[in-house]
Parts: structure tokens; C-alpha cells; sequence
């Protein structure tokens, strides 16, 4: 995920959630609301530090927004702090989970099937849960992404780290699949699920009007952009898409965002309007990058600046170079939904020219 400009927003490194009084990832189960925890969990080697796990009391039991990654250190922790408000893991009955990435979705499956609890998951994401437990990918999906973008150097570089084959037994099919825009009844409670694809293709958030909050996933994040560009199997225009869902969560009334990384924030309108003033601007940068000439988006990213500090592409590390990468390509795949741009499929990567326009590059947006 990139971290945002916006000068509004506090850098998640010193971000201080107001529930909590402490550092946003400081363990403990921290009352948001009534009848709310927000418990985060660690997420080691990994730059976003920590997930937020939010549990919801009702009279039959436990409903948890997203379960956290599944290794020992995450379990081990979300029980502790489950104990702290008097529940154990049997007392989970239903896992809303915001959307498919694996410090999301893959501790409430084993949780799930362990103890029999619902997992709900959006419809957009089996086509990455099939790729996943087919059996047959022998490299990366990623990678195929990457040359896409123009970054072979890069996607060579990912396939010499390696990595574990997925593991069937944390990326099982969720017993429900979310479709359409629906309220869910958690006890007492009213949520309104809305798909907000875009950062996934089956990415949700999930409203609760009455108590004016919104468990955002990773749609709407108080101190970073969320990624674009960064799931596979690819979809077309995600960003299009991203900035869709934006619009659809700024129709809602004004909520407190109860993000899956970074402190609870006071206004869904205000997160959203800063969000797709950003990527405004850097549809903007991209579309003067390709001004003079073609470019990928491994070439256009070297002419961005990245993260709050403005760093060059080529002071970022191998992995936050490969998500620019992807990202620039997502912001010129919409100039070219926008009629700002065109692109050619090449040996070297998808080349895109600039189109002569007069006017601004905002514009209308995938639904």
C-alpha cells in the first residue's frame, strides 16, 4: 500500500488511535463502540504492522469483521485478547471478511472450520481462491503483472525470492458468498454490506447507519492509500473501479471509519474526498509522464515520487517497486477508459501515448 501525501493524515508510524489512547497496532481489545472491540493483530515482515480484527457482541455470540492472518502469533493473540472481554473462540459464530488478501481472510477460515463458524467472503474473489487451490501455478501470479507493467528486471528478481505454494488449508471456499448491496442482521444490529470493489474485485465494506460507524477493510484507510493493481487473476481497470466505490461510500452518511490498518478515524467523507483528490493528482502526473512520448508504468513510476517523504522509485526497496509499478499501470489503464490515453500490447510491456485533450483528467468512473 502507498502511503498517502495528504497532509491531513497522520503517518501510521505515529498514528494514536482515540480508542485506545496508544499506538494504533498496541495489543488489547479496545471498545469503538458499544458492544465493539477492535482487537490488532501483528502481521511480522510486513510494512502495515498489524491487522484490525473488530468483534461485535450479540446475545447468540460473536461476529468478527475480517480474522487476521494464520500464523501462531496472530491466533495465539486474537485469543488472548478475546479472553480479556470474556469470550473464547467457540463463541465466534459468523466472520464478515472484508475482502480475500491473506492477512484478511485466512485465519477466519481456519477459525471457521475449526469451530463451525459462518465465513462470508464477496463473490469477486473465487476467481482468486480457484487460482489458489488449483494446483497449478508454478511461479508467481504476480509476476505475469509485472511484465505487464514493463518491470521484467523486477519480476525476475520477485521469482529468485521465491516463496511458499499456497497451502489449501488456509485458503478454503467460504461457506457464503456476499452479492449486491445487502443489510445483514448481527444480533440486534443492522449492516448494510456494500461491494466497493477496487482495491479487490469482491472487496466490502459493511455500515452501520444506526451507530454511524463503517467497517472499511482496506477501502477507506485513515493514513495510506490503499493498493491498486495489486490481485490476480488481473481485472480490467481497477482503479476505475477503486474510485467508483470511493463515490459509493461518500453517498452514505458521514461515518466513523473503522479501518483494517491505522487508527479509527472520525469522517468517511472527509478520508474519501482526500483519497480521490490523490489519485486525481496522479492521474494527472501520469497523463504529463506520457506527454512526450510512450511509457509503462515501471517508466512512468520512475518519474512519481513516492510515500509522504517524496522518495525517488529508485530509493524504494524491490518490493514497493514492483506495487508502484502495478499502481502507475492502474492509473494509466484509466486515462485509457477515459479517452486520455492509449495502449499497445509489446514485447516489452503495455506501452501507453497520451491522447491530445483539452480539460481536466478527472471524469467519470467505472461503476
Amino acid at each position: 500500500m502507498t502511503p498517502s501525501t495528504s497532509p491531513s493524515s497522520t503517518p501510521t508510524a505515529f498514528a494514536v488511535s482515540p480508542d485506545s489512547g496508544e499506538h494504533w497496532s498496541k495489543e488489547g481489545a479496545w471498545q469503538v463502540a458499544e458492544g465493539i472491540h477492535r482487537i490488532p493483530l501483528p502481521l511480522p515482515m510486513d510494512g502495515l504492522k498489524a491487522i484490525n480484527v473488530y468483534v461485535i457482541e450479540t446475545a447468540d455470540g460473536l461476529t468478527l469483521i475480517d480474522g487476521g492472518w494464520a500464523i501462531d502469533v496472530a491466533r495465539d493473540l486474537l485469543e488472548r485478547c478475546l479472553r480479556q472481554v470474556g469470550y473464547g473462540f467457540g463463541d465466534i459464530r459468523r466472520f464478515l471478511v472484508t475482502h480475500v488478501h491473506r492477512d484478511h481472510f485466512t485465519l477466519a477460515t481456519v477459525l471457521g472450520h475449526e469451530y463451525g463458524a459462518d465465513v462470508a467472503l464477496g463473490l469477486g474473489e473465487k476467481p482468486a481462491l480457484d487460482l489458489l487451490n488449483d494446483g497449478l501455478l508454478d511461479e508467481s501470479p504476480f509476476l505475469d503483472v509485472l511484465r505487464t507493467a514493463g518491470a521484467h528486471e523486477l519480476a525476475d528478481l520477485w521469482a529468485a525470492e521465491g516463496g511458499e505454494r499456497p497451502d489449501p488449508a488456509i485458503w478454503k471456499l467460504p461457506d457464503t458468498w456476499l452479492e449486491g448491496d445487502h443489510p445483514i442482521e448481527v444480533g440486534a444490529r443492522t449492516l448494510d454490506a456494500v461491494h466497493t470493489p477496487g482495491h479487490t474485485p469482491g472487496h466490502y465494506v459493511f455500515a452501520e447507519r444506526a451507530a454511524g460507524l463503517l467497517f472499511a477493510g482496506d477501502h477507506v484507510l485513515p493514513t495510506i492509500t490503499p493498493s491498486i493493481g495489486f490481485t490476480v487473476p488481473p481485472t480490467p481497470d481497477p482503479l476505475g473501479h477503486f474510485m467508483a466505490s470511493l463515490t459509493k461510500v461518500r453517498a452514505l452518511p458521514d461515518l466513523k471509519v473503522l479501518p483494517a490498518h491505522g487508527p479509527v478515524a472520525p469522517s468517511s467523507h472527509a478520508r474519501a474526498d482526500e483519497l480521490l483528490s490523490f489519485h486525481d493528482r496522479r492521474l494527472a502526473q501520469s497523463l504529463a509522464a506520457i506527454a512526450d512520448g510512450p511509457g509503462t508504468g515501471f517508466s512512468v513510476a520512475h518519474q512519481l515520487a513516492w510515500t509522504r517523504r517524496e522518495l525517488a522509485y529508485d530509493d524504494l526497496d524491490a518490493f514497493s517497486q514492483g506495487m508502484a509499478a502495478m499502481e502507475t499501470k492502474a492509473h494509466l489503464e484509466l486515462l485509457v477508459a477515459r479517452g486520455r490515453a492509449t495502449r499497445e500490447d509489446t514485447a516489452e510491456g503495455v506501452l501507453f501515448s497520451a491522447v491530445p485533450a483539452s480539460g481536466p483528467v478527472s471524469g467519470p468512473v467505472s461503476g
